[in-house]
């Protein structure tokens, strides 16, 4: 079996277990399970990571330990009116001669490749120091299983390379620090007046990571309905039934909806939609133009939310901050700075909303927590700012980075790029644990991560593992 198709079948082993985000117990068994029947030595943490080691080819024995690392998660969001429960189905591949895709829901190639990649190299590599695995849980969310691994880990080893990167040429030696920010609000509900129900959808936005592409000016979901709201309370009272929108924090979101009662009469409700839709399109139609707005009439509900927590829920979702907040001023075309208004979720008694700052510069988080309370404060939410994720900051002198940058050169005849990402990377965490560990972040050419249109470049598979493979020889011989 040659290198891409061993790898892709590690991957289907992973992809046939649901792995959301939050719900890795099933992963992280067949994990501990599939790699000790592999003649490894396994560790399975209190968080469920996985920490897998192999010894080192006879005759490196003294070689310095190289980490291999990745995150068993992955966002899984399906396509709007797709079946799809990401607790309890199995992803669906669909292989052409380019891309290996997901039928209906997000692919996992984030970061499932990556831990293929690893597994595959675990049984596969030849002329190697000692090797460790280490695959995390929740990084999608909150990196939760990076913040709880044991620096033991990460303590007797020189080197990490980070599997978790979206394009095989690129060399990440730097990303983005992060903060997570909730708001809340118990809701306050009453009988709707007279007037006509509508369900209102935003959809066909491009959506995407909110660290790759927040850079590329894209249209939020979320936003644009609450400015459409907006728009309507100024024609006539709009009593909100419900709002929902967002899939994960670290996502763009390309699809919200509302349930709303008014006695706008339909004509006045579509007039305001055709405005909405063109001021949207001057703003975002060059990036992000196929924005549709669905109306549709529907049964009254039993309740609504009283005028003033409408007030406020819709202030809050227009005056908040997202997209790019500032760019480097070190690093020509990087996104410093931005936040992603990701998830807007309601029932009967309380809204929750979530915001999610990345920055550079750390103070600049602590900005962002201010300004989560003081805005919270002015419309009557409640803010929790949750885990405050560091930044990894680029070591000139990382021999590692020398290495792979030289070998990707000598295999591709031409030079590697070699950048700071404005996306999070765990990396952060395990150099809090071991600054003296030299890191990398690389990994195979995937699109549209975090979406039902991702997909993954298959001829970037092969190439990556040899790339991993003689930096491990060549680390063998340091």
């Amino acid at each position: 079996m040659d290198i891409l198709e061993g790898v892709l079948d590690e991957f289907k082993k992973l992809a046939a277990i649901p792995r959301a985000n939050g719900h890795e117990q099933a992963v992280s068994d067949f994990l501990k399970k599939y790699l000790t029947d592999a003649g490894f030595s396994v560790v399975q943490d209190a968080k469920n990571n996985i920490i897998a080691d192999k010894p080192a080819t006879k005759g490196y024995e003294n070689a310095p330990r190289t980490i291999l690392q990745g995150h068993m998660d992955m966002v899984a969001v399906g396509e709007e009116g797709y079946d799809y429960d990401p607790l309890k189905d199995s992803i669906k591949l669909v292989r052409t001669d380019k891309y290996l895709e997901a039928e209906g829901t997000s692919l996992g190639a984030d970061d499932g490749i990556g831990v293929a990649e690893g597994i595959y190299l675990m049984k596969n590599a030849k002329d190697h120091g000692p090797l460790r695995l280490i695959v995390t849980t929740d990084e999608e969310r909150g990196m939760t299983g990076a913040i709880a691994l044991d620096a033991k880990h990460l303590t007797d080893a020189q080197f990490l390379i980070n599997c978790d990167s979206e394009n095989y040429d690129e060399l990440t030696v730097g990303s983005a620090g992060s903060v997570d920010l909730t708001f809340e609000r118990t809701l306050r509900r009453e009988a709707p007046k007279a007037g006509t129900a509508y369900r209102l959808a935003v959809r066909g936005l491009l959506g995407g990571h909110s660290g790759e592409r927040i850079g590329d000016g894209r249209g939020n979901a979320i936003r644009t309905l609450a400015l459409i709201l907006l728009a309507l309370q100024e024609q006539g009272e709009v009593q909100i039934a419900d709002f929902h929108g967002g899939k994960a924090h670290n996502a763009i979101p390309n699809i919200a909806e509302t349930t709303f009662v008014t006695a706008l009469s339909k004509d006045a409700v579509e007039k305001v939609l055709a405005a909405e839709k063109e001021k949207y399109l001057a703003i975002y139609g060059s990036v992000d133009p196929d924005i549709e707005l669905v109306l549709t009439e529907v049964a009254a509900p039993a309740g609504v939310l009283v005028a003033g927590d409408t007030k406020r829920l819709l202030h809050l979702l227009t005056v908040m901050h997202s997209g790019v907040y500032a760019m480097s001023t070190v690093i020509p075309g990087l996104v410093e700075t931005s936040a992603n208004l990701g998830v807007v979720k309601m029932d009967e008694e309380k809204v929750h909303i979530e915001l999610f700052p990345r920055s550079a510069v750390d103070g600049k988080l602590d900005e962002f927590a201010l300004y989560a309370r003081e805005i919270a404060e002015l419309t009557g939410f409640t803010a929790i700012v949750g885990t405050k994720s560091p930044g990894w900051k680029e070591n000139k002198d990382s021999r590692l980075a020398k290495i792979v940058a030289e070998t990707f050169e000598e295999q591709n005849g031409k030079p590697m790029k070699v950048e700071t990402i404005h996306a999070g990377l765990e990396c952060g965490w395990h150099f809090g644990k071991n600054p003296k560990l030299d890191m990398v972040s690389i990994g195979v050419t995937t699109q549209d991560i975090h979406s039902p249109n991702e997909k993954l470049v298959l001829a970037t598979v092969e190439p990556q593992v040899r790339l991993i493979e003689e930096t491990l020889h060549k680390i063998a011989k340091l």
